[in-house]
């Protein structure tokens, strides 16, 4: 009987772990959908800054 409930403890600890990563990776695709734009402009105009100075030396 004992035997039961330890897999079904361990099966329950398996779908907690499951949805915790679905929420993190929820967040995560948010997170970009969100700033995803304005970091690659970011990184865009850091790039633009780096090729130019690189031109004037």
């Amino acid at each position: 009987m004992k035997l039961h409930l330890i897999k079904r403890n361990k099966g329950q600890g398996m779908v907690e772990y499951i949805l915790i990563i679905a929420v993190v990776v929820g967040i995560i695709f948010a997170t970009y959908k969100l700033f995803g734009s304005r970091v690659k402009e970011q990184f865009q105009k850091a790039a633009d800054t780096v090729q130019t100075a690189d031109e004037e030396i």
